[in-house]
């Protein structure tokens, strides 16, 4: 008796690292255009949140708080899944276990920050005193302290991943590297004069952040067809 038995499709596409590192990049490339869409639309719509005055993460507050509370988890989800997918494409090479884990602390910031609310003031919630806060809750205290570390864990990534780019000769890409991160740190520094200074900090680390992904996944080798 003769058997017969069907053969591998030759177009079929199996899993692989390399296609496992593309999706996960792709997926930490979403993670800042949805934080900073998410605060845009809430900033606009929310009552008694002003953006010259009050800073994204007081959106977490309020009976809507939990929309804001939850892009915080999606977000640090999503980036710590692109900084796997960076271990993977980075893997062997200069920063690849390093520049990785200091991304997923980034990540990791985002999630403490989604279980710790920041403090009201600055009239948000709508009812609060116009003015600041005398001083910080424990829970203020401790999303305050998450998202510094966070940002510093990315500025520090950010400029070990200078090396990453210059072996590949993309020389512009290893200035931004090094600038970036000055332009974070500047505008935190900034807060101290206006809120809005800082948000536009936070807001061009989250861009560069996916800038970084977007670079990483267009240049990873694509999975292989069986």
């Amino acid at each position: 008796m003769t058997q017969t038995g069907s053969a591998p499709s030759a177009t079929a596409s199996v899993s692989s690292p390399r296609g496992d590192a593309r999706a996960l990049l792709a997926a930490g490339a979403a993670a800042g255009p949805l934080f900073l869409g998410a605060g845009v639309i809430q900033g606009l719509s929310r009552e008694g949140f002003d953006f010259t005055r009050n800073a994204i993460s007081q959106l977490g507050l309020g009976a809507l708080g939990w929309i804001q509370m939850t892009s915080f988890a999606l977000t640090g989800t999503l980036i710590i899944a692109g900084a796997i997918g960076m271990r993977r494409v980075l893997s062997g090479g200069p920063g690849g276990v390093r520049v990785p884990w200091l991304v997923g602390v980034f990540g990791a910031s985002f999630l403490l920050c989604g279980v710790f609310a920041a403090d009201a003031g600055a009239g948000f919630p709508a009812g609060t005193p116009q003015e600041a806060a005398g001083s910080l809750s424990a829970h203020g205290v401790v999303h305050m302290l998450g998202g510094m570390i966070g940002f510093l864990a990315w500025c520090v990534a950010s400029f070990m991943l200078a090396r990453v780019f210059a072996a590949r000769g993309q020389r512009g890409w290893v200035l931004a590297c090094r600038l970036v991160p000055a332009g974070i740190l500047a505008g935190f520094a900034g807060s101290s004069a206006t809120v809005l200074a800082f948000t536009a900090g936070a807001g061009l680390g989250l861009l560069w952040l996916t800038a970084v992904f977007a670079r990483l996944f267009i240049t990873a080798p694509a999975p292989r067809l069986l």
